[in-house]
């Protein structure tokens, strides 16, 4: 998949269809790939913050098997789950298996969110710190990462920002903590999606479908429906299979592959 330049009009979408979940995730990779030797090429490193779920380990373990200059890549991750790097549910944990214990990044180029640090404001403070030290930046300034990469919940979620909860009007911070019923995680705030160079979003699946019309939708409720907020300055990439696709309003210009 050939990477368009990002648009001139601020999150513009660009919509990539494709037949179905292999597809989609062959295509990410393929755009990952590309993205990240772009930036190392323009600006000596890339910075790349990583999503959970089912959708993108398939992308990790191609990642695994790439030759890339794996010094000059920083990593971070969007949301975690605020339990330990050892459990199961830890997106950080399933990272490393699927990814990054089997390519020679320097340690110091992963950031793991803390989640031993308590309370979770304590995770996400620590968390934040540890951003704006690896970007040498201020809050005032916030970090441009080159990739993040999200998924979309049924509900409309994306990272950790759901529904209704105070995650969502957390600007002046980079992370925050989100909330999943009684369950804390720690997020980056829409803010700091809003400055990167590339957001790549990943959804499979026809239960994709209700979200993705009001995503899309002329007006609708952001609160309601959180993936409303990411706008970034840079590019917008949503890459959808078929069965999520049919979701799309009919007038959303859209490539299929």
């Amino acid at each position: 998949m050939t990477v368009a330049p990002p648009s001139i009009h601020k999150s513009a979408p660009q919509v990539h269809v494709f037949a179905d979940k292999a597809a989609l995730v062959q295509a990410a990779t393929e755009q990952v790939i590309e993205l990240i030797r772009a930036a190392i090429s323009t600006r000596g490193r890339c910075t790349i913050a990583l999503s959970g779920g089912s959708t993108p380990k398939p992308l990790y373990q191609a990642l695994a098997k790439t030759d890339l200059p794996w010094e000059k890549l920083y990593i971070y991750w969007g949301d975690e789950r605020y339990v330990p790097i050892t459990h199961s549910d830890s997106n950080a944990k399933m990272t490393q298996e699927a990814w990054l214990s089997h390519v020679p990044i320097p340690a110091e180029n992963i950031f793991i969110v803390p989640t031993d640090t308590a309370p979770p404001q304590a995770s996400a403070d620590q968390y934040q710190q540890d951003l704006l030290q690896s970007f040498q930046g201020s809050l005032n300034t916030p970090a441009e990462f080159d990739i993040i990469l999200l998924g979309m919940g049924d509900d409309g979620h994306t990272a950790s920002l759901f529904p209704h909860t105070a995650a969502l009007k957390a600007t002046d911070r980079w992370i925050t903590v989100g909330q999943k019923d009684d369950q804390p995680r720690i997020t980056f705030t829409a803010s700091l999606i809003n400055q990167a160079r590339h957001v790549l979003f990943l959804v499979a699946g026809s239960n994709k479908q209700n979200a993705l019309a009001q995503v899309f939708a002329p007006t609708a409720d952001s609160a309601l429906y959180p993936a409303r907020l990411i706008a970034p300055q840079g590019a917008l990439y949503w890459l959808l299979d078929t069965d999520a696709s049919h979701g799309l309003p009919q007038n959303i210009n859209r490539t299929a592959h």
